[in-house]
């Protein structure tokens, strides 16, 4: 039984999640807290596995709350947030002081049911998550944390690089991002987020990173040095146009209850790109990604996965390892250079006018 902790200032949200959440078999809702110092003390009392976070609350708020309670009491925290621009930059925030997940609250963009749903796949990958692995406490110093400049790879419009991740992504994928060139071929993401989310994040990744990185929108090429970053709540495919490769972004029923699925974005690099593709799937609980990632390497391409060690949690590269997905399973410090290798030995197929 996974034991979980509410933190909410709202009495509303405490008595929905705590309703919903119950429903869950393996989740027991030990207790409610109305701040962070009510939280302390339940904390200590209660010794609950996973813990739900508000970050907008009285007397003392979620983040420095959070910073704190990774220092003195580490819990896998997921953070209950409003779907805001500022409430999605102090979310992202709340991720790089050690939250496991970021959740948006009931709203216009998704029910009651549905949050529900997605939150307690959250709580069981928070309650597996090895969660202090390349956690920081404080914000990156630099740009970038490449020790050389990347090489130059100088490669054609026609290769696509796809990678997928979900708990613990925005962390791996910033440290893959971070290590590869401005030349790196056209590159298609899937981080398992909300919406606005992923816009924020896009952006974090391009004040960081050597290629230009933002939030797709629909019919926007896919070009060497630019990677783009599925919108949260919309599904991005892969399309091709003559030598043209662009995305669509488009709504549709959620796929391993994910909207954007990697899956779903895998498949279609498999059918558009074929060969000339690289395809990577790093940390996340679940099996999404994984069919799509066999698919890509059936129909030719390169195809890499996260080792166990490296993972936050090992769920989505354990399901295409089985699948005999990924031709290599790589420590994610060694990610960037793997795919730099691939990419270098790839002889691209012509792509037909």
């Amino acid at each position: 039984m996974i034991r979980v902790l509410v933190v909410d200032d709202s009495a509303v949200v405490r008595q929905v999640l705590t309703r919903e959440l119950s429903k869950a078999r393996d989740i027991e809702i030990v207790g409610t807290a109305v701040d962070p110092y009510a939280a302390r003390d339940k904390i200590v009392t209660l010794n609950p596995d996973v813990i739900t976070l508000d970050l907008e609350m009285p007397r003392m708020d979620g983040l420095t709350f959070l910073q704190k309670l990774m220092k003195y009491h580490p819990l896998p925290v997921i953070v209950v947030s409003s779907l805001t621009p500022k409430g999605s930059e102090t979310a992202l925030h709340a991720l790089e002081l050690g939250a496991i997940e970021v959740v948006s609250k009931p709203g216009s963009s998704y029910t009651v049911a549905e949050i529900s749903e997605i939150l307690v796949d959250k709580i069981r990958a928070a309650s597996a998550a090895r969660y202090n692995i390349g956690r920081t406490t404080t914000r990156p110093a630099g740009p970038a944390r490449t020790i050389a400049p990347p090489p130059k790879l100088m490669r054609t419009t026609h290769q696509i690089l796809a990678i997928g991740a979900s708990t613990g992504g925005t962390k791996a994928i910033e440290d893959v991002l971070v290590n590869l060139p401005s030349d790196t071929p056209g590159t298609v993401i899937v981080q398992h987020m909300p919406e606005h989310f992923t816009a924020t994040f896009a952006e974090r990744l391009n004040s960081l990173c050597p290629m230009e990185v933002r939030e797709a929108a629909d019919n926007d090429s896919v070009i060497p040095g630019v990677a783009l970053v599925a919108p949260g709540n919309y599904h991005m495919v892969l399309r091709r146009s003559g030598t043209r490769y662009f995305v669509g972004v488009k709504t549709g029923p959620r796929v391993h209850h994910q909207r954007p699925s990697v899956d779903v974005m895998f498949h279609s690099v498999a059918s558009v790109a074929g060969q000339n593709a690289v395809g990577v799937i790093l940390t996340g609980m679940g099996a999404d990604g994984a069919k799509g990632l066999l698919a890509m390497r059936q129909a030719g391409a390169s195809t890499l996965a996260q080792d166990e060690e490296s993972c936050v949690v090992f769920g989505m590269p354990k399901e295409a390892i089985k699948l005999e997905a990924a031709e290599k399973t790589v420590p994610l410090h060694q990610m960037s250079r793997k795919i730099i290798e691939r990419v270098s030995s790839v002889k691209c197929a012509p792509v037909p006018a």
